[in-house]
């Protein structure tokens, strides 16, 4: 059976936007002395506030005593502060610092920075109507199933 031409379209963009999205964002932690592991967590915590050690070992799927010696590193870097937990003084908090909040930002742009060489490369008329056709996907997406980790 052959593919419909517009998810062929839609694979390969995703998959070139992807490697160069990729590629920027593991350079940049490269040069920030960081894995991918310590910016997931940064992002894990950024998401959603703030979060215990546990929650965050199951979310990268390492134990806890991994993600306490990984968040030990990022203690030490100033990037997170690791708090008692108010309601029980056994369980640590986890939340990002100033500097962490920063770091992650300077990611993001990194990892987006491609798309502003791809947009001078375009046309005004091609922008209006790559526009249009990107609206039209976000709207739609928003009305599909929550991504997998949001569902619980």
């Amino acid at each position: 059976m052959q593919a419909d031409p517009f998810v062929a379209t839609l694979k390969e963009w995703t998959e070139v936007s992807m490697r160069h999205s990729m590629r920027n964002i593991i350079r940049y932690a490269r040069e920030s002395g960081l894995s991918m592991t310590n910016i997931g967590a940064m992002f894990h915590i950024h998401h959603i506030g703030s979060c215990g050690v546990t929650d965050l070992g199951d979310h990268l799927g390492v134990t806890s005593a991994a993600a306490s010696q990984m968040l030990e590193r990022l203690v030490q870097q100033e990037l997170i502060l690791r708090t008692e937990d108010p309601d029980d003084r056994r369980v640590k908090q986890i939340a990002l610092t100033d500097k962490g909040h920063r770091i992650l930002e300077e990611g993001v742009h990194a990892r987006q920075g491609w798309m502003d060489d791809l947009a001078q490369s375009l046309s005004d008329s091609e922008k209006e109507t790559i526009t249009v056709g990107l609206n039209i996907l976000i709207d739609k997406i928003s009305h599909l199933a929550p991504p997998i980790e949001a569902r619980s």
